[in-house]
């Protein structure tokens, strides 16, 4: 984002000059611009963020139009609602954006399940909160452990834009990244992907005939990804789009 659009952001938020003068200091000291507006924009929704939780990146943007892709060829069954899960949910980004998405393509208000999890509690605060309006339900635990038992074996898409950066990489990353958003939400392991494989090693018992995990990863990741997919019996998929430079990884 340019300087310009930046400080008209900060003067639309600030509702007098004191006020202007401390988002300025704060954002010339790194605080994320999202942060100190209080909401990002994603997939043409503004999700409220705060201090303290990871913001969303447009490159995920991705996953959500391949989520929606899916559920377009997915026939519609008066008697199974259409579920949606969104793990490792930070701010509820992924799982708002598809409800959304299914929204204007006039799939709801037909019955539809949004799901989402995550670690944090006060990442799991904001997903309530932006998820609320699709009547989107957030459980707060590791991975698929908090999930209600009922949507074992009916989810149709899998969404998990899990941390993804090798720790020994985490310091390398911009101060708006590594000093105000939480390790938890950047730090994938020693090789970036010890969640992906916790996650596509329990999908199976979560996925419906038919359902799709989605992830995001690196490029340089991409071979050992599909790697541990194939390994418990997925068959991964990647997909990419230039204009976003993002990348993902489809498996069923």
């Amino acid at each position: 984002m340019f300087a310009e659009e930046e400080a008209a952001l900060l003067l639309d938020a600030a509702p007098d000059a004191p006020e202007l003068e401390r988002l300025v200091r704060l954002r010339v000291a790194g605080e994320p611009l999202e942060h100190l507006l209080g909401w990002a924009e994603f997939a043409g929704l503004r999700i409220a963020v705060g201090p303290g939780v990871f913001v969303p990146r447009r490159r995920s943007e991705l996953l959500v139009r391949l989520a929606l892709e899916r559920l377009e060829h997915r026939a519609y069954d008066p008697g199974r609602p259409v579920a949606v899960l969104d793990l490792c949910c930070g701010s509820g980004a992924l799982g708002a954006g598809v409800a959304a998405g299914l929204t204007l393509a006039g799939w709801l208000p037909r019955e539809f399940e949004l799901h989402a999890a995550d670690l944090d509690p006060v990442a799991a605060g904001f997903a309530r909160r932006n998820l609320a309006p699709f009547g989107g339900h957030v459980s707060i635990g590791d991975l698929f452990a908090p999930l209600p038992a009922g949507l074992r074996g009916r989810a149709d898409v899998i969404l998990a834009n899990a941390p993804y950066v090798p720790s020994g990489a985490v310091p390398l990353m911009p101060p708006e990244a590594r000093d105000h958003e939480p390790l938890t939400a950047l730090d994938g392991g020693a090789d970036g992907l010890g969640l992906h494989r916790r996650i596509a090693a329990a999908t199976g018992e979560w996925l419906a005939p038919g359902g799709a995990l989605i992830i995001e990863v690196s490029r340089g990741q991409v071979g050992a990804a599909l790697g541990f997919l194939g390994a418990v019996g997925h068959r991964g998929t990647v997909e990419e789009d230039e204009d976003l430079d993002a990348l993902a990884i489809v498996a069923a």
